[in-house]
């Protein structure tokens, strides 16, 4: 791991942890000075949820404590937990891999721990490799960013299920939504465009931690006819002192880049929007500085932030600005573009951004166009959003076409809140 080694700041991996958690408690108590993480809750306790269990941990580097070790590090170094393998996502255990990649199989040169990769890995293929790792028990903790298409909260999906076939325990040791959780925004997903960016019909904006997520899969999605082994033996272990209306810089935890092209807590607030330009032509800002903040392609100029700005959209304004990618789309070429800047971040509504981007990138470039693959419409869950710009439909019509569905969503999402 880059971030964390045995014996690096030599403190508890736990610090100042408040109580244990449980799945689905409610929030007591007052406000703590920062919030302490599903981790610290565990470890608080004495891990006594992993008493007796052969473990394996879904992890990148993110998995850190208050102290900034790591939690594989910590685990390890403590005799009353059986760590026995180590489980990377997308992007890989270290992180080190770009979208779409991973880092294999190996091992962890600090701890000796078998490194398995479960990236394009699901079903019955993922619950082999649970029992050839010879886990008891998965413990899932990683930091997501909000957005339905960000695959982390399907690996927690993919692993819940595989771990239901091999008969084995997820434990969610859960942290921040670092855009807030608030409410839900954006399209339903529609079963037939399910892929590793959306399983299941959730909203694209969800709102919600990953415990929450994990009950709400439990409880909607691992159950019935297509899944006979039935739900996974779940317990989530949740966070003290979160609170639904808290960005990420009010929570008093150090801020891990959770992939390559998320540094801050700035691009993830942004990211629910603009990452709909994967589906474009048009670069999303990778290999900048800023991705997800600006924007652009060969050929664009003022006009598309002048024609966003006259959208008035709630939070945010658009400036012309220039970049050139260092890679992805338009490596090392001149974009013209826009780059957002979120003046009000309780205002500002990612999603709503993104489609109003795509409007108004299409009336005013004429190079505009979608992939060839009509990617955008697994990232928004249907070809409405696409069919609808094309058509010329505006911001609120495209708005309003989800609005039923969200509704739905909500309601459903209301039952599994841990926090106020």
């Amino acid at each position: 791991m880059t971030l964390s080694r045995r014996g690096v700041l030599g403190l508890a991996g736990a610090v100042g942890a408040l109580g244990t958690g449980s799945e689905a408690a409610a929030a007591t108590g007052p406000r703590s000075e920062r919030v302490r993480t599903g981790f610290e809750q565990l470890a608080a306790d004495g891990y006594a949820a992993l008493a007796g269990q052969r473990v394996g941990v879904v992890t990148n580097p993110t998995g850190i404590t208050a102290d900034a070790r790591h939690l594989v590090d910590v685990l390890h170094e403590d005799e009353r937990v059986d760590l026995v393998a180590v489980f990377g996502p997308e992007h890989g255990f270290r992180g080190t891999a770009q979208a779409g990649g991973s880092e294999g199989a190996g091992r962890d040169p600090a701890t000796g721990l078998p490194v398995y990769d479960t990236y394009a890995t699901s079903g019955q293929q993922l619950a082999d490799l649970f029992t050839k790792a010879g886990v008891d028990t998965v413990v899932f903790d990683i930091q997501d960013v909000g957005a339905r298409f960000y695959t982390y909260v399907w690996t927690l999906y993919d692993c819940m299920r595989a771990a239901a076939l091999a008969g084995k325990s997820v434990v969610v040791l859960d942290r921040p939504n670092p855009v807030g959780g608030r409410r839900a925004a954006g399209p339903v997903l529609e079963r037939p465009y399910a892929s590793f960016v959306g399983r299941e019909p959730i909203a694209l904006a969800h709102g919600m931690t990953a415990a929450e997520l994990a009950l709400l899969f439990n409880g909607e999605f691992l159950r019935g006819t297509a899944f006979p082994q039935g739900p996974v033996r779940l317990l989530t272990v949740r966070m003290a002192g979160w609170r639904r209306d808290s960005f990420f810089g009010a929570t008093g935890l150090p801020w891990v880049p959770p992939s390559p092209n998320v540094p801050t807590p700035d691009t993830a607030l942004a990211y629910a929007g603009t990452c709909l330009f994967e589906g474009t032509n048009l670069s999303e800002g990778r290999g900048t500085t800023t991705p997800f903040e600006v924007v652009g392609a060969e050929g664009v100029d003022r006009r598309w932030a002048e024609a966003a700005n006259g959208l008035r959209l709630p939070g945010v304004w658009f400036r012309e600005t220039w970049f050139t990618p260092s890679f992805s789309k338009h490596s090392g070429k001149v974009c013209g573009g826009v780059r957002l800047i979120v003046h009000d971040r309780d205002a500002f509504d990612p999603v709503r951004t993104g489609i109003g981007l795509l409007v108004t990138a299409r009336r005013v470039w004429s190079g505009f166009a979608w992939r060839s693959d009509h990617w955008i419409d697994r990232l928004t869950g249907s070809d409405r959003v696409r069919t609808m710009v094309d058509a010329g439909a505006g911001v609120s019509e495209i708005v309003d076409d989800w609005s039923s569905g969200l509704a739905r969503f909500a309601a459903v999402r209301e039952k599994y809140l841990l926090y106020p």
